[in-house]
């Protein structure tokens, strides 16, 4: 945990109110601040914050070159140097690069898939769809996948992402063109990463993972349809079945961040005089060596997460065709998106009347680009960037789009609901075999790696992802377009 997170004299920020949905926290408040924290949020969802989050996103505000402010989304709670939620750009020239403004799981993200079935069409098969699916997708710990690779082979897929997968065929042309990067971050180096992160991850394409990942069957229901009219376009119809899945670059993107925050905490003080309040946010500028070669390696973790979904997506397809007996073309199993959470990017934004490059950290959040924007795919130049937000396996998920009022947080939105207690208290308050069967008489079947992995991820351990969604609607940071309601659900 971080030092913020045992910083038992801590209080509560005075905030000021800049609307209904945006509290400030001013410089004063702590010293070292060089901008203000911004957190958004209703009243509601703010009180339900842990004080950790308000220690972390000020700790933030300390970095050498951030931007404008620190901020932190509404599903935020605390995390490993950043709030998880938290969001920082830092000027190109003069700014840090930071391991814990991204993450260990780099590239935790999303995918959304369409059917053209109805939940009359997979009512009946549910229970087997779920139960080959849970065959098929490795889950938990320690999960390996069916792509057996040696580490030369591994090496190359980190530097190509997605493009290797549908080149060796695991999947269709198009899927690149409705993920995020095309699902490969140019620049990725695979000598800037270690042969333990290699060990680490070469067996693991097309595994899900533990923790909050999922692989969930959900129904559009008629009433949950928002914007008709682009869900429309998108490829969403009333009382339609999709998928959503949500996993990342397991052991690999893990170990390097491990072996960066190594080596930052080693040059950070003694080779670049950076002082910082908490050891967890450890950073080198952007453009130094140690700085630009953890950039590059954390484009191969983007990558490899990437070349993980993609393959899920492969079997995926491969499940639903075997038990309806056809193709999955013919099923309609087209990508609406897929998008990553932990990331960093160079982006360009004009300031007080002139252009300047900013490296944006996203740490548990996601890129949710407006209309025109040039870092959306071509597809989605004229709506906004589709914003896949996952809930809890209770609840429901949302689809949403970018905004051009997204600018005031460089593009960025909340990633899921947002944990109100820890993984222990979880366990402690709920029961998985209980939950279990608590949600299959409320119509959602899941079949998890573990009793005690179910109870953490229980609905009642997450903020309500209505208010969570309320907030980054009526904030302007993403709109709605629809809600998706779980019927099955993979659990890692």
């Amino acid at each position: 945990m971080s030092e913020g997170y045992f910083n038992r004299d801590f209080k509560k920020p005075e905030f000021k109110k800049i609307t209904d949905y945006i509290w400030e926290i001013d410089t004063s408040f702590k010293q070292g601040m060089r901008v203000p924290a911004r957190i958004y949020a209703s009243q509601a969802v703010l009180d339900q914050m842990d004080l950790h989050v308000y220690d972390q996103i000020t700790n933030v505000a300390t970095l050498p070159g951030i931007t404008n402010y620190a901020y932190c989304m509404p599903d935020g709670h605390s995390g490993y140097g950043f709030p998880i939620g938290g969001v920082a750009a830092m000027d190109a020239n003069e700014g840090v690069i930071s391991p814990g403004g991204i993450g260990f799981d780099i590239n935790c993200g999303m995918r959304l898939v369409t059917t053209n079935l109805t939940f009359k069409d997979v009512q009946p098969k549910l229970r087997e769809l779920v139960n080959r699916l849970f065959q098929r997708v490795p889950a938990g710990v320690g999960s390996k996948g069916f792509v057996k690779l040696d580490a030369n082979t591994f090496r190359k897929v980190v530097e190509e992402g997605a493009e290797w997968c549908v080149a060796n065929g695991y999947g269709w042309k198009e899927d690149l063109e409705v993920t995020e990067l095309r699902g490969r971050f140019d620049g990725a180096d695979e000598k800037k990463v270690s042969n333990k992160a290699v060990e680490r991850g070469k067996d693991q394409i097309g595994t899900l993972g533990s923790g909050n990942h999922y692989l969930e069957i959900q129904h559009v229901r008629p009433e949950n349809i928002i914007d008709k009219q682009l869900a429309k376009k998108w490829g969403i119809f009333e009382d339609q079945i999709v998928i959503m899945f949500h996993c990342g670059s397991r052991g690999f993107g893990h170990q390097v961040a491990t072996d960066y925050l190594n080596v930052f905490l080693n040059v950070m003080e003694s080779k670049y005089k950076i002082k910082i309040l908490d050891r967890e946010l450890a950073c080198a500028p952007f453009n130094s060596p140690e700085g630009q070669d953890y950039f590059s390696g954390m484009k191969c973790g983007v990558n490899m997460s990437f070349a993980n979904r993609q393959t899920i997506l492969h079997r995926l397809r491969e499940v639903f065709s075997e038990i309806f007996k056809t193709d999955a073309e013919k099923l309609g199993m087209k990508q609406v998106y897929d998008v990553a959470h932990n990331r960093a990017s160079l982006e360009k934004y004009l300031i007080d009347g002139s252009w300047r490059e900013l490296i944006v950290h996203r740490k548990g959040a996601t890129a949710a680009y407006g209309p025109g924007s040039e870092y959306l795919m071509p597809k989605y130049k004229e709506d906004g960037q589709p914003v896949i937000i996952g809930g809890s396996m209770e609840t429901g998920s949302y689809l949403l789009v970018g905004t051009k009022e997204g600018e005031q947080t460089w593009y960025t939105t909340a990633h899921g609901s947002g944990r109100t207690m820890s993984r222990t208290r979880a366990k402690g308050m709920f029961r998985g075999d209980q939950l279990q069967q608590d949600m299959e008489k409320r119509g959602i079947y899941v079949k998890s790696v573990s009793f005690a992995g179910l109870a953490e991820e229980a609905g009642g351990a997450y903020k309500d992802i209505d208010d969570v969604i309320n907030a980054t609607h009526n904030a302007g940071i993403s709109r709605k377009v629809t809600k998706l309601i779980p019927i099955g659900n993979v659990k890692g």
